[in-house]
């Protein structure tokens, strides 16, 4: 059996059963670390970006301020952490805005995986663990909401991206894993993040769904 690189983690959550919940699901795992635990949006703001965790699983109903507050805070602190809401609320508001903030990952606490872990090991290795309904609600939001009006020819610029890069971004739009985007391009799973690596890069976003959010605002995906 492979063995998985240790993740270190911060945890971000005031509900005390919840918090026991993630520290037995963490405990299971002698690859996942837990760095620290804090329970306002203050504790998390002063310290959980200074430790660079591999991983910060957040809550967004924090006691004094919003866990939107702490994702900016944490991504411009620590650029490379991985940042996994965990929440009671979904919808399209906080979907969004989290998106938006910097997280890579949406889970609802009423219905979490039975393999949560593994869910953080994904988030690390470049995944965006994310819901199904949320998922569907994504997706869904894409495929309805109209793109902004094309530019005149005599303005309109060649897109950032290639061809290549604008399939695999479609496959993610469409909520397909980075494996199966090779199997179905015939190319390693390897050679898809470099690409997913690319987009990130030439589209300025911070995950999967921020980069897909941002090709649709600007145009460039067809679902």
């Amino acid at each position: 059996m492979m063995t998985r690189i240790r993740t270190t983690v911060v945890l971000v959550e005031d509900n005390p059963l919840h918090a026991r919940r993630y520290r037995e699901n963490l405990s299971q795992d002698p690859s996942l670390q837990l760095l620290a635990e804090y329970a306002t949006a203050a504790e998390a703001m002063r310290h959980a970006g200074a430790l660079a965790p591999d991983v910060a699983l957040i809550d967004l109903d924090l006691p004094d301020a919003s866990g939107f507050a702490v994702i900016r805070q944490i991504r411009q602190q620590s650029p490379h952490t991985a940042i996994m809401v965990v929440s009671v609320f979904g919808g399209e508001r906080n979907l969004v805005e989290a998106i938006e903030a910097g997280a890579t990952g949406y889970l609802l606490k009423d219905s979490l995986p039975s393999d949560f872990n593994a869910s953080l090991h994904a988030l690390r290795a470049g995944e965006s663990p994310i819901s199904p309904s949320l998922a569907r609600y994504l997706l869904t939001r894409l495929q309805r909401t109209p793109g902004p009006a094309p530019l005149p020819a005599a303005e309109a610029g060649p897109s950032p991206l290639s061809r290549r890069e604008t399939a695999i971004l479609e496959a993610i739009a469409r909520g397909r894993s980075i494996a199966e985007i090779g199997d179905a391009l015939h190319i390693s799973p390897l050679t898809v993040k470099s690409h997913v690596q690319n987009i990130y890069r030439k589209l300025e976003a911070r995950s999967r769904q921020h980069a897909v959010f941002l090709a649709q605002q600007r145009g460039l995906l067809k679902l």
